[in-house]
């Protein structure tokens, strides 16, 4: 049993005012195999107290001195990605192959890039005898997420302290260990002491204590749209700003000049990414009438050719989900898109063969249209709906007929014909043909998905405000 004791405040480890603990659970075995501090409001105070002092100067610290800090931090997650790996693995129940390329290697890959990213950002604008100037948003609340534990710091806490702010964290309980691993290499990097504080506990508390905290001003969330209206609800009794990055129902649109198999193929590995529990999935393909059986039949095949069982067996493909909670869900929306009149092409809400243990689902197929429950709300779980359309101007239409719009992926013969559908698309971002994706974009999206940009350059200017400064 691994037992972390204390947060991280101030630069130092200590006791948090709770007296209980929260457990983390193996979603692979249905094991408790950790436990972190239950903290309380109290801990928010001091964490934000230390942050607040450590404002000052950190926000007037070289940008090069941040860089060399972010490469540093870059240099010791690689140096310690096993570890890593195996942390989420363990804790997430991530297959262990895709962990170490997408979770930690994805890690390593994006602190290098707010180093690099530092040096783009155009820290003063002059027009005429007024200088405007990049300054920092303050103390920012990061509340991160448990389906990418480490990535989500890094693209919150890591881009606003570059940006020159200070952070409290709260990780999600579900995956909480990489950030405890995070604020010992924050310590290692040498940064000063109150720039990043780590806190526990659960979103009624402990992340509501942050979002409502005076010295806090800024919250940044990764979650879903119930927590989002939550954390804007209370940051804007003292207004401050809010950015959220909450879910998807993105559309995979399939013209039929596009290479079939490799269109459905490469949608069906983006929807099933992290057993389907990424926001940014493509759940909804949608294809020609005409192709539809055709497609249907291809997206079943690499449906059922995925491996399910041990994360840590380099044979598998798709583990489980992270809680028991997320399996009666997702199983509930599969029972909900039979009740609908669905056709379901492989899957269903019962046990996989063999896996009696662990929280797992059959990746589920489904072809249907976009009124039912399993096309418009977000899963959140191995499961894709294929959507018929009539032409172009329906493919659109059925896209956009979402309250989301996080991510999209457009498929075409014509790459610029590709493009020119992605310009009709209500969505943040969108992979023309499979392109992968790139952490000099930008992620987040409209509606429903949220308010503000993650990555690069443009992800750390979200943390910066504007000052003038005239004559």
């Amino acid at each position: 049993m691994i037992e972390h004791k204390q947060i991280f405040i101030d630069g130092r480890w200590v006791d948090s005012s709770g007296t209980d603990v929260l457990t983390v659970i193996n979603p692979a075995t249905e094991e408790a195999f950790a436990t972190i501090p239950y903290g309380s409001a109290d801990d928010v105070h001091r964490a934000a107290q230390a942050a607040a002092n450590a404002f000052p100067g950190w926000s007037n610290s070289p940008v090069q001195q941040r860089a060399d800090i972010f490469r540093k931090l870059a240099r010791l997650t690689e140096a310690r990605s096993d570890e890593i790996t195996r942390t989420i693995v363990t804790e997430l129940g991530y297959p262990i192959t895709a962990a170490a390329k997408s979770q930690t290697a994805g890690g390593v890959e994006e602190l290098d890039l707010i180093a690099e990213s530092l040096a783009e950002i155009q820290w003063v604008l002059q027009f005429g005898s007024t200088h405007v100037r990049r300054v920092p948003s303050g103390v920012v609340g990061a509340i991160t997420a448990w389906n990418a534990p480490l990535r989500s710091i890094i693209s919150k806490a890591g881009a606003a302290m570059a940006a020159g702010c200070t952070v409290v964290l709260k990780p999600s309980e579900v995956a909480p260990l990489t950030a405890f691993m995070f604020a010992e290499m924050c310590a290692e990097a040498g940064l000063p002491s109150g720039v990043f504080n780590l806190v526990c506990g659960t979103g009624p508390e402990v992340g509501e204590a942050i979002a409502s905290h005076p010295l806090v001003d800024m919250v940044s969330l990764t979650g879903s749209v119930r927590a989002g209206r939550r954390v804007m609800e209370l940051a804007s009794a003292s207004i401050k700003r809010v950015h959220l990055e909450l879910g998807g129902k993105s559309p995979n649109i399939i013209f039929a000049d596009a290479d079939l198999e490799r269109a459905v193929v490469d949608g069906i590995e983006d929807a099933m990414r992290n057993t389907g529990q990424v926001c940014g999935g493509l759940t909804r393909m949608l294809v020609p009438r005409q192709r539809l059986q055709e497609a249907g039949a291809l997206a079943a095949r690499r449906a059922q050719a995925y491996v399910l069982g041990d994360p840590f067996d380099p044979k598998t493909t798709l583990g489980p989900v992270a809680t028991a909670a997320a399996r009666e869900r997702v199983r509930g929306y599969i029972r909900s898109g039979l009740e609908d009149g669905a056709q379901m092409l492989t899957g269903g809400p019962d046990a996989p063969d063999g896996l009696s243990r662990g929280y797992y689902v059959r990746p589920t197929i489904f072809t249907g249209d976009n009124t039912s429950r399993i096309a418009r709300e977000e899963i959140f779980g191995p499961v894709v709906v294929i959507i018929p359309f009539e032409n172009e101007a329906d493919a659109i239409r059925i896209a956009n007929d979402t309250p989301y719009g996080l991510a999209a992926g457009v498929w075409a013969r014509d790459a610029e014909h590709a493009r020119a559908v992605a310009t009709k698309l209500r969505a943040g971002r969108v992979r023309i043909n499979g392109a992968p994706l790139d952490k000099r974009g930008v992620h987040g999206g409209f509606k429903l998905s949220g308010v503000g940009r993650e990555w690069g350059r443009l992800g750390i200017e979200e943390f910066l405000e504007y000052q003038s400064v005239m004559g």
